[in-house]
């Protein structure tokens, strides 16, 4: 085998060095049935926890990323891997944006969502923008590892609860007076967050929050932040 480099001759056997190992290890990885997972979130905990999950329970190669860019730069030098798993809200992301690099950087291979809270909604969107599937941060470590073996496998996964609640809110009266950013912000509402800490899980502007927030209270007719959710909250919107 021989390739054309511009540099000298130790040069390239040194590439393909690396070729074979790299080739090497993915061999193995297939052939031991390992998976070969990226997680890309800026939370330190959520990071940790389930990376360490993965490793120790399903017995996963696990690569780790704080946002979009590290995310890419990933899967440039170590991909494609089997299952991207991509925070919502991190750095970077800027909604499903960040989704479709992702989906053109790891050939073909699938990317999920994780969020902690997105609405039923947003999953919908990201499904249809072509990911392989949709992960609350809420959901039980076990059935977290079930559902990573499943999308490895190329198989789509969406929490059942999540699709009914999707269901559910695509033909409430609210939700169709409300983009889904503004769900997204009631949502955060609605789990009494503060308007600091909506900011920062949707990768916003304090301000932009408050400003959705006024839009949200002229929409549902409520006097106040509280009295939004409580709107949301009595008409099972979530």
């Amino acid at each position: 085998m021989s390739y054309y480099h511009a540099g000298t001759q130790s040069q390239v056997d040194n590439f393909e060095t690396l070729v074979a190992v790299d080739w090497d290890r993915e061999l193995q990885n297939r052939s031991r049935g390992i998976m070969r997972i990226l997680l890309a979130d800026d939370h330190d905990m959520v990071r940790e926890t389930i990376s360490a999950y993965l490793r120790s329970e399903g017995g996963a190669e696990v690569a780790l990323a704080t946002d979009l860019p590290g995310a890419i730069e990933q899967i440039s030098g170590e991909g494609p891997f089997d299952l991207v798993l991509l925070d919502y809200n991190m750095p970077g992301m800027m909604g499903l944006d960040g989704l479709a690099k992702a989906l053109a950087a790891n050939g073909g291979k699938g990317v999920a969502i994780l969020s902690g809270s997105a609405p039923a909604r947003t999953a919908q969107e990201a499904l249809d923008a072509g990911a392989i599937g949709f992960i609350p941060k809420t959901m039980g470590a076990q059935s977290l590892l079930n559902a990573v073996r499943f999308m490895s496998a190329g198989e789509i996964y969406v929490p059942v609860d999540l699709m009914r609640e999707e269901a559910a809110a695509s033909t409430h009266p609210l939700a169709k007076k409300l983009s889904p950013r503004e769900l997204e912000v009631l949502n955060g509402l609605s789990k009494g967050l503060s308007n600091k800490e909506i900011a920062r899980d949707l990768d916003l502007q304090e301000v932009t929050i408050k400003l959705h927030v006024r839009t949200l209270c002229r929409k549902l007719d409520a006097k106040n932040r509280t009295q939004a959710a409580l709107c949301a909250k009595e008409a099972g919107l979530f």
